[in-house]
């Protein structure tokens, strides 16, 4: 175990509105420093800032408009960084704040350079503490949200270990005992069902985010718990091997880095549909798209744009970065690569879509 990542949910760092629970706090950073000793680097996905900027302003309600949200999250991010400082300086380990965004990661330049910016912090013996960008964020802040944030940050800084720690103690086998699920083998449509059990809002989106989560993670190769955070020295017993929570095994064949960055940090700009025999091509040979097999594309996209394929009955089979704009599609789509030669005649590539630059969903 060299890496491990750890998401703290609002619920566990706080009580009540704005009330940083110190206490809990300073025994997380108590257990960051024992794992620093045993030399496992640490990175913590820190919830907590709107909170803290609700309690700030004497909010009793969370506000409902984004930018009442935003400003809360600007306020409260200084304070949430200030804690986890103070929570770590006995320890003679020092806080560096990263501050994220879905939609940053999204641009591969901007992906790498988060992964190096995390590397530098641990090489220097920082403790990296990651939050979502909330103040600026276009995408309204929803519940739930750092769970993928944090499995991002698992993904791209090479993680061994993902821990999301909240009010919920692990996967609860809704269709059978009710009791906790303590592996998961891999993340089937039936696991996925279980996060359906409830009829509160707020649970069924927590445990739905973490699911999705835990796919990400495992699909990197990072073994992911779901566990109380509120259970005393639960990151300690986790790392020794304790049965706690719900375990999701790492995948024995993970993605590789650029193939999870297009499964997982992406959002399609449009979506190319392909036939029968393309589908088989891609899924069962490995192959990358020709022009042949495409039917259709819906989007605005240019070369090097994300876009989802579509097999013939609109089901999303893959991911890929196009090599062309969607009005050359609407040229070559059905042609031939012997026909594609004469319209590109200083193309050495004629495929769609390279399978180097392709992943199965």
């Amino acid at each position: 175990m060299k890496r491990v990542v750890i998401k703290l949910g609002t619920g566990i760092l706080t009580h009540g509105i704005g009330k940083v629970d110190t206490v809990r706090v300073n025994a997380i950073c108590s257990q960051v420093a024992e794992l620093r000793k045993r030399g496992i680097e640490t990175l913590i996905v820190s919830s907590g800032a709107v909170g803290m900027g609700m309690g700030a302003l004497s909010l009793q309600e969370r506000p409902k408009t984004l930018a009442k949200q935003q400003a809360c999250a600007a306020i409260g991010q200084s304070r949430l960084i200030q804690c986890w400082q103070d929570g770590l300086q006995p320890h003679g380990l020092i806080a560096g704040q990263i501050l994220l965004t879905h939609e940053g990661l999204r641009i591969r330049n901007r992906y790498v350079n988060a992964k190096a910016t995390i590397e530098q912090l641990l090489n220097y013996g920082v403790v990296p503490i990651i939050n979502e960008n909330d103040s600026v964020s276009a995408i309204e802040i929803r519940f739930g949200n750092n769970d993928l944030l944090g499995a991002m940050v698992a993904s791209l800084s090479d993680a061994d270990q993902y821990q999301i720690l909240s009010t919920a103690p692990g996967l609860i086998d809704m269709d059978g005992d009710g009791q906790i699920i303590p592996v998961v083998e891999k993340i089937t449509p039936e696991i996925e069902s279980l996060a359906k059990g409830t009829s509160s809002p707020t649970a069924v989106g927590g445990m739905v985010s973490k699911l999705e989560a835990a796919k990400l993670s495992t699909e990197s190769g990072c073994e992911t718990f779901i566990a109380d955070g509120s259970a005393e020295n639960i990151i300690i017993r986790i790392i020794d091997g304790e049965v706690v929570g719900t375990r999701f095994k790492a995948s024995p064949q993970p993605m590789g880095s650029k193939k999870r960055w297009l499964a997982y940090f992406q959002r399609a700009s449009g979506s190319i549909t392909i036939d029968d025999g393309a589908s088989d091509a891609i899924v069962r040979r490995g192959r990358s798209l020709l022009p042949a097999g495409v039917t259709r594309f819906d989007g605005h996209f240019k070369p090097g744009d994300v876009v989802d394929i579509l097999n013939s009955k609109g089901e999303a089979i893959a991911r890929g970065e196009i090599a062309y704009s969607g009005a050359e599609i609407a040229n070559i789509a059905g042609k031939h690569v012997e026909e594609l030669q004469d319209l590109y005649p200083d193309r050495t590539r004629l495929e769609v879509v390279h399978r180097d630059a392709l992943v199965l969903l």
